[in-house]
């Protein structure tokens, strides 16, 4: 049985009003082994930091580390995987701009390919307008970098993680999962 067939094999059953997609998606990447998240609070990720805040649940015994900017999150994950960790990073999409440099000048070019969930704000047009070109653009800038992509399904997210993570498996690239609607 492969890992993605043990996994999906193990995960625990959604039962409506039980357990959140925030809660469940936390759970999916804690399952595959991560032990740290970082990040920049956005609004549309409100309830996976409140999972990882409350350090209870599927954040029991993983390491929430709050950062200032969404490329500082990224530099304390390098250096997380680099020691032998396995981190995960929360960003908003307009942060991953600040970001390109960390990515492009340290995690690309030494291999250093942690997850990045980022939130797709301004994807339909609808949002304020310093997210118009970034939430027009996010998957041409990702496609343009090499970052290979997912988006998030909130009634399977197990399978979403599963499909992030399964994208990059081959250790060459940076997995993103893209969330466009507040989980």
């Amino acid at each position: 049985m492969t890992d993605a067939q043990t996994l999906t094999a193990e995960r625990p059953a959604a039962a409506p009003g039980r357990r959140s997609a925030a809660e469940l998606l936390v759970q999916a990447f804690v399952d595959r082994g991560f032990t740290h998240f970082t990040g920049v609070p956005c609004s549309l990720l409100k309830g996976v930091f409140r999972v990882l805040e409350s350090g209870e649940g599927p954040a029991e015994g993983v390491s929430y580390l709050p950062a200032p900017r969404e490329d500082s999150a990224l530099g304390v994950a390098s250096g997380l995987s680099a020691a032998g960790a396995k981190p995960v990073v929360l960003m908003q999409n307009s942060g991953l701009g600040y970001s390109l440099n960390v990515l492009t000048s340290l995690n690309l070019i030494y291999d250093l390919h942690v997850p990045l969930i980022v939130s797709w704000r301004g994807h339909d047009g609808n949002d304020a307008v310093e997210h118009d070109i970034i939430g027009r653009e996010l998957l041409n800038l990702l496609d343009v970098f090499g970052l290979r992509h997912t988006v998030f399904d909130p009634t399977d997210p197990y399978a979403s993680v599963e499909r992030c993570l399964a994208a990059s498996e081959d250790g060459l690239s940076t997995p993103v999962l893209i969330v466009k609607e507040g989980i």
